[in-house]
């Protein structure tokens, strides 16, 4: 590798030590550049975290064994490819099993209660945009939690303006609970994607750097389905980041943070009391 000594790495090559992929007279001359660049290295141990993260937020289903019918599928598959010369579709055949089990795992992997009791096909129908609606929660923490340099779309500083065009995408009236008697002061927030139209998600820290997030949005699916509003907390830890998540009158909120179960249940109680 024929490259200046003072230039940057860039974002591929910080990909490639990430990944671990490459020449390995590359990797190493690369390695060697990141010891002069202290941002770089920064950069590298947050892509590190946000990698991890994301492992274990999927590590339950990678672990889990393929189900019955879909291997019955593969079987049936694999039956009618005798010849010989079909032999390298396998692995792409195992590849799309892999990928339609995760999917499907995705929608039931611990959700088979609800309410304490199993679950009718009627409560399931209804539990599946919530759940869907807690993945992404927590995903959106895993990502952005860990964040050093660009942890929010606008800070805290532009909380009036925050608060002004989050309402807007969302098309609804939005506060942002005050957590600073808690410990927590805003940091900012960020517009997200999601099924049902945007999301939002504010983030807060404490004074020891802990971060929490408060993902929000209108969840279309479950206000169809309930009379009334639900404002039951329900737990769930995925990815070993906890969360506590609520919906009221089809709006659907979502605390995450790595604190202890009762410490993020009082956090969730002051945010409904607020909102």
């Amino acid at each position: 590798m024929n490259r200046k000594p003072d230039r940057p790495l860039s974002d591929d090559e910080l990909h490639a030590l990430v990944d671990g992929q490459g020449p390995l007279d590359d990797l190493a001359a690369l390695q060697m550049r990141l010891a002069d660049d202290p941002d770089a290295q920064a950069r590298l141990a947050q892509w590190q975290r946000q990698r991890d993260a994301l492992q274990r937020l999927h590590a339950q289903v990678l672990s889990e064994a393929v189900p019955a019918n879909l291997l019955q599928a593969a079987q049936a598959g694999n039956a009618v490819r005798t010849s010989s010369n079909h032999w390298w579709r396998y692995g792409g055949m195992a590849a799309g099993v892999v990928m339609a089990f995760g999917a499907g795992w995705l929608a039931n992997a611990n959700w088979q209660k609800v309410g304490g009791r199993e679950a009718t096909a009627p409560s399931m129908a209804s539990a599946q945009p919530e759940r869907e609606f807690v993945r992404q929660a927590v995903l959106a923490h895993a990502v952005y939690a860990p964040e050093i340099r660009h942890p929010v779309e606008v800070s805290a500083q532009e909380q009036k303006h925050l608060v002004q065009w989050l309402s807007k995408r969302l098309d609804k009236p939005l506060k942002v609970p005050d957590l600073t008697a808690q410990g927590f002061d805003l940091v900012g927030g960020r517009l997200l994607p999601g099924e049902a139209g945007a999301r939002a998600q504010f983030m807060f820290q404490d004074a020891t750097g802990q971060r929490v997030t408060l993902y929000l949005g209108t969840m279309e699916s479950v206000a169809a389905g309930v009379s009334g509003k639900e404002t039951r907390f329900r737990f769930e830890s995925q990815a070993a980041i906890p969360s506590f998540y609520w919906v009221d009158q089809g709006f659907g909120y979502a605390l995450a943070g790595q604190l202890p179960r009762a410490s993020l249940m009082q956090l969730a109680q002051e945010i409904y009391r607020q909102l």
